[in-house]
């Protein structure tokens, strides 16, 4: 799949093959859910809490009780995307709910899984802005893993759901380690394009230092909003706008 991002010399960490489109949680085990090593003090730091202990008691009492949980590797974009590789971050609400969707990247699907409505808009909206055509299936269909190996942090802002049922883990304490992430990319001398689509994602705009990094908004791209006022995300141009960008503030040599 071609990337809006321009190639700045970033090179792909090495990665486990990619989770079973049919996966779910196993077990809330943080020590299974590898990530980049410049992520693991924050990571560790979360766990370690009190708050991070409560969401590993909640999953596993969800667990214990039956429920069905994506994705298989709820930090996989921190596995992927090393915080001295981030150049855009797009923040996402919580994984996709249904069966074999969620592979731990926001708006992202397992490879071979149909377009959900949102990350078909998307793709519209890269073909309309920058030509880029929209993937074919079945492989590489709506899978954004190549986008993650190039610098772009596609993070949830709640990293676990049950399926069937949106939302179903919000305000579980997921939001405290994303809004960590979040500022820790802002802090970073590194400057990054944010993309805040939605009113949930633009909720975080406090956490960005927007006079260091480029804060795009647009109407969430969903059917329900992609095309409405008060900024349509269909017509955005976000990403000839993050191209422009990183390519006027290239990664350091």
């Amino acid at each position: 799949m071609s990337s809006f991002m321009p190639d700045d010399g970033i090179s792909s960490p090495e990665v486990a093959p990619s989770p079973s489109a049919e996966g779910q949680l196993q077990s809330a085990d943080p020590s299974a859910w590898p990530v980049a090593p410049g992520w693991k003090p924050l990571v560790d730091g979360f766990f370690q809490s009190t708050a991070g202990q409560a969401v590993m008691g909640f999953l596993q009492q969800r667990l214990q009780a039956g429920a069905c949980i994506f994705p298989p590797q709820p930090l996989r974009a921190l596995q992927l995307t090393p915080p001295e590789a981030v150049r855009v971050v797009i923040l996402g609400q919580d994984p996709y709910h249904g069966r074999g969707q969620a592979e731990g990247l926001a708006f992202s699907v397992a490879p071979g899984v149909p377009f959900p409505p949102s990350l078909r808009n998307i793709f519209k909206e890269l073909q309309r802005d920058l030509g880029t055509p929209i993937p074919a299936m079945p492989q590489p269909g709506g899978s954004l893993v190549q986008w993650a190996q190039k610098g772009v942090l596609l993070l949830n802002t709640c990293l676990t759901v049950e399926e069937g049922q949106p939302a179903s883990h919000s305000g579980k304490g997921w939001e405290l380690l994303t809004d960590a992430i979040i500022r820790h990319v802002s802090q970073n001398a590194q400057q990054a394009v944010f993309m805040l689509w939605g009113a949930h994602a633009q909720s975080k705009q406090p956490l960005i230092d927007a006079s260091r990094h480029l804060v795009l908004t647009a109407n969430h791209p969903s059917p329900l909003s992609a095309l409405r006022p008060p900024v349509p995300f269909i017509g955005c141009g976000h990403f000839s706008q993050a191209r422009a960008w990183r390519e006027a503030h290239p990664a350091p040599v």
